[in-house]
């Protein structure tokens, strides 16, 4: 057959992701506060886009005395127009001023030089003063032990070690660094280096520039004067205090079991990590994304949290009193642009929350034992599962489920947790979910006595024959290190140990 150069004409069918149809499915995966971050943005670069606020509509539901703007200018202007001075209130008590207002004293002149202006054209260029700029920051550890070495060290080449001490610390106070490096960054000797850290390991909190945790409870310690030899020698064997080797401490240190009790006593009366204290990272609290509650009818009821989830309208009346009256094709092009992202994000908008709601639903009804009796029935779930019953894609289910949590009865989850790998049953019926056989471990664990620790064998014999779990030893062992259990051993003599 000769070869030949043709043309053909061929129809076929395929998926083309669309920029818009991407940005869609990365909406899917964005929590809540990332969600109202990118819509947010869209509001300030779309001028079609309006905020749908309901407070704000309950708002203009009120009555209102006057319908006039109120100034906030003004009206803060003139309540401090009313405030008496300081030196006024004394004087009319026949009095000085520091006898009123102690902290007031030598600050009435200043505080009337620097009032506020009657009107809007006065010293502060139109606006009143931010509050927001003299609110107090909060003192951070570095600023904290750096207001010390300034008072506690006075030499210039001293003073730039203890800083250089100050920036190699860690959240928890320790030094991360050895002064080796420090030495040789510097350009001193090792001698030098460590004669600072000698002197600012007094600073507070008390702990602080330690290289280990040994040697931070010992400077502790010192503190209180409670750094005698035999507390020197048992904390060089910290890591038989971890595994409660009370036999090798006492030939360690050369001391009875109660003096070694009474010594443990005062180490965890310590501070491990003296640096928290300054740790002033903003918590940010879990907001549900979706509550599950028991309905009257006794079947369980989901609802998205309306709160949280943004809600934007398309100004159509504004469009069209602008395309009336451009003539420009680039900026009739730029509203038509406008028009259909505007569009295509509250429609993402609702498909996301309808996506949402409609795989929550679907988890629900998967785990219903959960909610109704606990974790001991939670059932092994898989992405796989819940996409085959709500006809969607498991790629789907897994973005839905990032990020989002779920309040209900039991508890705040995240809506992952529920998907767990199975067991298969001994008896051959329906398989357990790994995470209900993690709690069923964690229960034996802390119903054993100090006479008959159980061992991960005999763990796994208990859950073959009380609940038909074939389970092997290595995986008891593996399930009970993830929650942070000591093997039996160590068990064994923490349990002698509280018992003494």
């Amino acid at each position: 057959m000769a070869l030949s150069p043709r043309l053909e004409v061929r129809q076929s069918q395929n998926l083309t992701l669309t920029p818009q149809l991407m940005q869609s499915i990365r909406l899917l995966q964005l929590s809540h506060l990332e969600l109202n971050a990118f819509v947010d943005a869209e509001l300030l670069r779309n001028p079609l886009l309006d905020r749908d606020d309901a407070s704000a509509d309950a708002g203009d539901a009120l009555p209102r005395e006057k319908d006039t703007e109120i100034d906030p200018y003004r009206d803060v202007v003139d309540h401090g127009g009313r405030l008496e001075s300081a030196v006024s209130i004394a004087n009319g008590f026949d009095t000085d001023v520091a006898n009123v207002f102690p902290e007031q004293t030598g600050q009435d002149s200043l505080s009337q030089a620097s009032a506020w202006p009657q009107g809007k054209g006065g010293d502060f260029g139109g606006e009143a003063p931010d509050l927001d700029q003299f609110v107090s920051s909060q003192t951070n550890l570095a600023d904290h032990l750096s207001e010390q070495v300034g008072l506690l060290i006075k030499d210039p080449a001293e003073r730039l070690i203890a800083r250089n001490l100050v920036d190699n610390l860690d959240e928890r106070g320790y030094l991360t660094t050895t002064c080796a490096q420090i030495a040789e960054q510097l350009g001193t000797d090792v001698a030098h280096v460590e004669a600072v850290l000698e002197k600012v390991q007094g600073c507070d909190p008390v702990g602080v520039f330690a290289r280990d945790l040994a040697e931070c409870l010992a400077i502790q310690l010192e503190d209180k004067n409670r750094l005698d030899p035999m507390m020197a020698g048992l904390l060089r064997h910290l890591d038989l205090v971890a595994s409660h080797d009370f036999a090798q401490l006492m030939r360690a240190t050369g001391a009875d079991r109660e003096d070694i009790l009474d010594m443990l006593a005062e180490i965890r009366e310590l501070d491990p990590r003296p640096g928290r204290a300054f740790d002033g990272a903003p918590i940010q609290a879990v907001v549900p994304d979706v509550f599950v509650r028991r309905g009257n009818s006794g079947a369980w009821q989901i609802e998205l949290n309306s709160d949280i989830l943004p809600k934007v309208l398309v100004n159509r009346t504004y469009y069209a009193t602008v395309s009336k009256k451009t003539r420009d094709q680039s900026e009739k092009s730029f509203l038509v642009d406008c028009l259909q992202t505007a569009n295509w994000l509250t429609k993402s908008l609702d498909q996301r929350a309808q996506t949402i709601l409609k795989v929550a639903s679907e988890i629900v009804k998967q785990q219903d034992g959960f909610f109704t009796y606990g974790i001991s029935h939670l059932r092994p779930m898989t992405l796989k599962t819940v996409a085959s019953a709500i006809d969607m894609h498991e790629s789907t289910v897994s973005r839905v489920t990032a990020n989002k949590y779920m309040a209900t009865p039991r508890g705040l989850f995240e809506m992952k947790y529920f998907f767990t790998t199975a067991l298969t049953s001994a008896s051959g019926g329906e398989d357990h979910s790994a995470e209900a056989v993690r709690h069923r471990i964690r229960q034996l664990i802390d119903a054993e006595k100090p006479d008959a620790i159980l061992s991960d064998d005999t763990i796994a014999d208990v859950l073959k024959n009380e609940q038909g779990i074939e389970v092997a030893r290595r995986t008891v062992a593996k399930y009970r290190e993830g929650m942070n259990i000591p093997s039996s051993v160590v068990r064994r003599r923490q349990k002698k140990a509280q018992m003494a």
